[in-house]
């Protein structure tokens, strides 16, 4: 098994090493550095090729939501895949982070275990928002005004693949999808794959960012409906 590449990046130097030591009891997970700014954060993963980078936002020299920018923006070959690490009080940077191309968002409190399958999921390419952070993002929406327009691509996609969208906005795992939908989970990774090309999104947060940013599901909508 390919081990994954982590770096570390937070300005505490003893959540640095608190991360480690967790990380380094697992046998498919490999630390390979630490940094202790967003400015050092960026120029090691260029040096290191990280495979996920733990970000975290509050951060001397340049945060961690201008580094995960710097690092979608730099063109890295494989891209490294960043997991914000943030707390109950820095939940008003989700969304920013999220523009910024952030795969994932764990809490710092989280358990241990938490931490570990988050970090193979967005390893594998997928993405991952804590319950806590969904809610917080739900709230973002909620207090904007209706969309004028929706983005370019939406007219593009199914009946079917619109009620994926509309799943996944909920925060549904592609189970709970497929349950809801009485398919397959290969089907519902199809489909969820066919509204990536076509909205031109990386990833499914960025796929939960247009569904609401469009107006495609709102606060308090159920997808089981």
């Amino acid at each position: 098994m390919t081990s994954i590449r982590i770096l570390v990046v937070d300005d505490q130097a003893l959540v640095r090493s608190g991360l480690r030591l967790i990380l380094e009891t697992e046998t498919d997970i490999t630390v390979i550095g630490e940094a202790g700014d967003g400015k050092e954060g960026v120029e090691s993963a260029r040096r290191m090729r990280p495979d996920v980078v733990l970000m975290d936002i509050r951060m001397p020299v340049m945060d961690g939501i201008e580094a995960t920018r710097r690092l979608i923006e730099a063109g890295l070959d494989p891209e490294p895949r960043v997991l914000i690490l943030t707390t109950f009080d820095l939940d008003e940077y989700v969304y920013a982070a999220i523009r910024a191309g952030a795969s994932g968002f764990l809490l710092k409190d989280a358990p241990p275990d938490d931490l570990i399958h988050a970090i193979r999921v967005v390893a594998r390419g997928e993405a991952l928002l804590a319950p806590t952070v969904t809610r917080r993002l739900i709230e973002e929406f909620a207090s904007r005004p209706e969309p004028d327009a929706q983005p370019g691509g939406m007219g593009e996609l199914t009946e079917r693949e619109l009620e994926v969208l509309r799943s996944l906005a909920a925060g549904l795992s592609n189970a709970e999808i497929a349950d809801v939908l009485f398919v397959s989970e290969a089907t519902v990774k199809t489909h969820i794959s066919h509204i990536l090309t076509k909205l031109g999104l990386r990833d499914r947060v960025q796929a939960v960012v247009v569904a609401y940013e469009s107006g495609l599901v709102r606060p308090g909508d159920n997808p089981e409906s």
